[in-house]
């Protein structure tokens, strides 16, 4: 489990294909002085494993689910990546639950600086239509983010300097694709309506409704 908050910025050192997995390694002078092989980590906000570690570098694993639903398999070498080491039980939760099981790709659609702040627009697949809601939490490249604009193709989210220059964000152009991973709740709560069926179907899905339920 992470919560969103990058710890450092990596850099990718080599991406080697072996059959149908590709081995990834990362230069990160913070964090890989204490990984230990068999050690979660967060790449762009997705959930990898420590397969070798000699730091500063460590490698790991991306297998064939990893490669077809995330943008690892799109990095190069020199390429940054977003870092995140597990939270522990006594960490202060300044992010929000993020799994590192990515939801969907995203596309950047529009980048402006306003006011001191980057404003982000990102297209997201449909499928994530119904995880994502307006002051909502979402995880961008595995950044801890606020929806703070949505329609049905694109959401946007105000990104304060300390986040822009920390993580990739700063290095991210109109047009590139990132991660996506939709608030843990947001996911059970959709899940369990849909296991409701017939219920929400000839009940109607209302505010009163949803207050029955316990979730209003």
């Amino acid at each position: 489990m992470f919560t969103g908050l990058i710890e450092e910025v990596g850099q990718v050192q080599r991406v080697r294909r072996e059959g149908a997995i590709a081995k990834l390694a990362i230069t990160g002078q913070q964090i890989a002085s204490s990984l230990a092989i068999g050690d979660s980590i967060a790449v762009d906000g997705a959930c990898l494993t420590a397969t070798r570690t000699t730091p500063p570098l460590f490698e790991a694993d991306l297998s064939e689910e990893t490669l077809a639903r995330t943008t690892l398999g799109e990095l190069r070498i020199g390429d940054p990546v977003n870092l995140e080491r597990p939270c522990r039980p006594t960490d202060r939760l300044g992010g929000h639950f993020v799994t590192g099981h990515i939801d969907g790709v995203g596309t950047i659609r529009e980048i402006r600086q306003t006011g001191g702040m980057w404003w982000f627009s990102i297209a997201y697949p449909e499928a994530l239509r119904p995880l994502l809601v307006e002051k909502g939490s979402v995880a961008v490249g595995g950044i801890s983010l606020t929806v703070a604009d949505l329609d049905n193709r694109s959401f946007g989210v105000a990104i304060i300097p300390h986040t822009y220059y920390r993580t990739t964000l700063e290095r991210k152009q109109v047009g590139r694709r990132v991660n996506l991973e939709a608030d843990l709740l947001g996911k059970y709560v959709v899940r369990y309506l849909e296991g409701l069926g017939p219920l929400t179907r000839k009940a109607g899905l209302t505010e009163s409704r949803l207050r029955d339920l316990g979730f209003v």
